[in-house]
């Protein structure tokens, strides 16, 4: 992880709620939102929820009287979220998840979707989770499972390893799909203070527009956006073109799909 991969500032959260978000996590924001009703929480905290989407859908899924605060470390992302929020009774807060700034067993559960991965210290995290948890609650999360395992961002990297051969951008690699390490992961939580752990790989489908929707989302609505213009310099848009062909090549024109793989981790205190 770097300083750089935490930052989703500019133009990125914009993009990343047009083309990211409809492609690869609106299918697991409905899950997420489903699992938590399960445990018919009170109140819910959700850490780095970018531009809201699982958000909106446990607004949706749990009953209306149940508090959500809706935390992310990057203002811009939560600014953007406030306005989409159209139901639900939701306090949006920026937060960093390693030191919240809430009071010990504050919430029935804790929800993050594709966030933990960029937490600098997980174990830290994990603590300060269990920590603003009530004894009999839970923390339901989401990581990316490996990149070979996700068929869209795949061909993405395959590409820039070729097109940038000497010095390949590794944010996906290094950040989204950098911790899937299932035995790891549990072994964090359980030094943070978890005593169960439950894992279930969830399989499911990516969709976009087009493959250069597909491609745009990729290469210009994450951090990696600033790992390609470092090398090469107002080329951002061919090189979006380059992996828009490669994704057309594999997945065909118009609409495209593809297979997506993530962990949802259950912890409990």
């Amino acid at each position: 992880m770097t300083e750089a991969d935490k930052v989703f500032s500019g133009s990125i959260p914009a993009l990343y709620e047009r083309f990211m978000v409809p492609m690869i996590f609106i299918p697991y924001a409905g899950e997420m939102a489903s699992r938590v009703a399960v445990l018919r929480p009170a109140t819910v905290l959700e850490l780095a929820a970018g531009t809201g989407v699982a958000t909106r859908a446990m607004a949706e899924k749990l009953p209306e009287m149940t508090a959500i605060t809706a935390t992310d470390l990057n203002q811009p992302m939560i600014d953007l979220a406030m306005t989409l929020q159209e139901t639900g009774n939701v306090l949006w807060q920026q937060a960093d998840a390693m030191a919240l700034p809430f009071a010990d067993h504050a919430f029935d559960a804790v929800v993050c979707q594709f966030g933990v991965m960029f937490f600098p210290d997980k174990v830290a995290s994990y603590r300060e989770v269990r920590r603003v948890l009530k004894p009999r609650g839970a923390y339901l999360f989401a990581v990316w499972d490996g990149i070979e395992n996700n068929a869209f961002v795949g061909v993405v990297s395959e590409v820039l390893s070729k097109r940038f051969a000497d010095n390949p951008p590794q944010f996906m690699r290094r950040a989204p799909h950098g911790y899937h390490d299932l035995g790891l992961i549990d072994g964090q939580l359980r030094a943070a203070g978890f005593s169960a752990v439950e894992t279930e790989t969830l399989k499911l489908t990516g969709r976009s527009p087009s493959a250069l929707d597909a491609a745009t989302g990729y290469c210009q609505a994450n951090p990696m956006r600033n790992e390609i213009e470092e090398r090469a310099p107002g080329g951002l848009q061919a090189v979006t073109e380059l992996v828009a062909e490669a994704l057309e090549k594999r997945f065909g024109s118009g609409p495209i799909e593809g297979g997506l793989s993530a962990h949802v981790i259950t912890a409990r205190g």
